[in-house]
């Protein structure tokens, strides 16, 4: 019979959880984690890696295996997906607010016009709060560059530089109240949307003929050498490394 894993039971307790609170954050049965403590059951690749990630301890720690390979790899790469939707219009409303509002360290947005999250005074608000802790990137497309005007062609119109615009506009009062919000606009391709909070990120993929709204999203959450993660995350920085400030003739002219 194998032995009470007393090393996952002090991983709890050590940040404070319970059976239930591991249970609920990796959407399984606390019934289950329960049989992981007393009768040291081995759990499933995936919900080693998302306890270990959210115990903050190395997965060897809690389950040591010699075995881990490049197929245990894959395992861990395919447990930071926490779900996946097969339209954006599906993800529920809140879930964007909520992410970012448990940020602490990084949130960023990557788009085009995001015009959704830039017709949310919520979302504003969330901004606001977090960045008096957390380091912010916003990421819309030049609205004059081939980028932009060939994704406006894919979803099939032509004004996606005007979304952009319009988009600017509703986030003009929140750059003018909170200077240390970086916003810039990017010239890149884009192949999806992306939205990271810490290591919380929704993945918007884009699909020739049919806007975002329309197309699948991937809720990822980042677990120590998992690399998918990490991947989009890199894009990211990239694309902000290459964008520019924000000019005032970006914004519409009035009158």
């Amino acid at each position: 019979m194998s032995k009470p894993n007393e090393r996952l039971r002090s991983a709890l307790l050590a940040r404070g959880l319970s059976v239930r609170d591991l249970a609920e954050k990796i959407d399984v049965d606390p019934k289950t984690v329960e049989r992981w403590i007393t009768k040291g059951v081995t759990p499933y690749r995936r919900h080693q890696y998302a306890s270990a990630a959210l115990l903050a301890v190395d997965v060897t720690t809690l389950w040591p295996d010699d075995t881990r390979t490049a197929a245990g790899a894959a395992d861990l790469s395919r447990a930071e997906i926490v779900t996946v939707y097969p339209h954006r219009h599906l993800v529920p409303s809140g879930l964007w607010r909520e992410i970012y509002s448990r940020a602490e360290r990084h949130i960023d947005v990557l788009v085009y016009a995001g015009g959704f999250l830039s017709e949310d005074p919520q979302f504003f608000s969330v901004l606001a709060e977090r960045a008096k802790s957390a380091d912010i990137r916003m990421l819309l497309g030049d609205p004059d560059c081939l980028a932009v005007a060939q994704r406006g062609i894919d979803e099939g119109h032509s004004i996606m530089g005007h979304k952009i615009r319009n988009a600017l506009v509703n986030y003009r009062p929140l750059m003018d109240r909170c200077p240390d919000i970086g916003f810039r606009l990017h010239a890149a391709t884009l192949y999806n949307s992306i939205y990271r909070a810490d290591d919380e990120m929704l993945v918007n993929t884009h699909v020739y003929g049919i806007g975002a709204y329309l197309a699948p999203v991937l809720h990822l959450r980042r677990l120590p050498g998992g690399g998918l993660f990490d991947t989009y995350a890199r894009s990211i920085d990239q694309t902000w490394d290459k964008a520019r400030p924000v000019a005032e003739d970006d914004f519409p002219k009035v009158g």
